[in-house]
């Protein structure tokens, strides 16, 4: 015969999953949500699964292409400013600049969410910034996950991660594989260190300095946290109208593992680059992270993007209608390598690897 408790039952909230607060967040972000959707969604927040009317008679053969990433260790940035709204940017950044590295489109995203505590203005705020990149980024934010991990994550904690898909015409691919030698990487700026190389910055900066994300930095003109927590570019607007117009044989996206894990990703095995680390201006948190750390160039190159977060190689011919149709844009652009023969290896010369 089973024991009599007469102690209170439990419910899931005293196990701390709080089922009305994740109600409440998603009623917060809604309007967010909705704000993002494109005449291809079916369907409205909340449902078991994001749908997503591809009108397929616009290509030849369509071909879906998907990616994943998350925003690594710049969370602590956020947890240290208390501020939440951008940090969801930088997932999106992740996922669709990484897919139209190969020509792709950004159709849809979704993003999942793990909180130790579910505080529905917050992760309504984290939501507001994932939906405004989406926007931005032309894609619909048409599903997600909030995971209240009570004991997982410490309170005030979160870990966030995205999911993009995208399409390109399989024609219409770019691989790399046309990249030939004197092609050139006109590179674009980035918006600061984005979303790779936090660990070693947060070392330098925090334990190694000891300073603080108030402290204003007078090179920078605004607080070391400001800078560092300036969210990752999103391309896709200004890469998309190019695509069609100019024969563009490769891009890439400067993640981890910098210029010399990056490019090689997409060279032939014939081809290398030689990049000249003077033809842009580099920003100066990156010389001050130098600096302060002791760093080796080369380590500095190999960890973050310096200041180019993306890059397009094509024939040298057309390298001035690109700069000019980018200006066009108000974006600015340089011609900072030469693709060369070689095995794939990355070749920096010029400003700092020259003094």
């Amino acid at each position: 015969m089973a024991e009599n408790n007469s102690k209170q039952g439990l419910t899931y909230a005293q196990a701390g999953v709080n089922i009305d607060a994740g109600n409440k967040a998603v009623e917060l972000m809604k309007q967010h949500v909705r704000a993002t959707y494109r005449p291809e969604v079916i369907g409205d927040i909340g449902g078991f699964g994001g749908m997503f009317a591809l009108n397929w008679k616009n290509y030849q053969r369509p071909v879906l292409v998907s990616g994943t990433d998350g925003v690594g260790t710049k969370l602590y940035l956020a947890f240290m400013l208390d501020r939440h709204d951008t940090i969801g940017q930088d997932a999106v950044a992740m996922c669709v600049n990484d897919i139209l590295v190969q020509g792709a489109e950004p159709l849809f995203f979704l993003d999942y969410l793990a909180v130790g505590t579910l505080q529905p203005e917050k992760v309504a705020a984290i939501v507001s910034g994932v939906a405004r990149a989406c926007r931005e980024s032309g894609c619909a934010l048409i599903g997600g996950e909030t995971a209240e991990m009570a004991g997982f994550y410490p309170d005030g904690e979160y870990d966030i991660a995205g999911f993009a898909v995208g399409v390109v015409d399989q024609p219409k691919i770019i691989t790399g594989d046309r990249i030939r030698t004197g092609d050139v990487l006109v590179g674009l700026p980035s918006s600061g260190l984005h979303s790779n190389g936090f660990s070693l910055a947060r070392k330098i900066c925090f334990e190694r300095q000891g300073k603080k994300p108030a402290d204003i930095i007078p090179e920078l003109g605004r607080s070391l946290g400001e800078e560092l927590l300036t969210p990752t570019r999103l391309y896709p607007k200004v890469i998309l109208p190019l695509l069609g117009k100019f024969d563009i044989r490769g891009m890439v996206h400067i993640t981890g593992g910098g210029f010399y894990d990056n490019i090689p990703r997409v060279l032939p095995k014939d081809c290398g680059v030689e990049i000249d680390a003077a033809a842009w201006p580099m920003p100066a948190i990156f010389s001050l992270l130098q600096n302060w750390g002791g760093v080796a160039w080369p380590e500095m190159y190999r960890t973050f993007n310096m200041g180019i977060g993306y890059m397009i190689i094509l024939p040298a011919q057309e390298a001035d209608n690109l700069q000019q149709a980018l200006r066009q844009q108000g974006e600015a652009s340089y011609v900072i390598g030469t693709v060369v023969a070689g095995e794939q290896q990355v070749t920096i010369r010029g400003g700092v690897f020259d003094a």
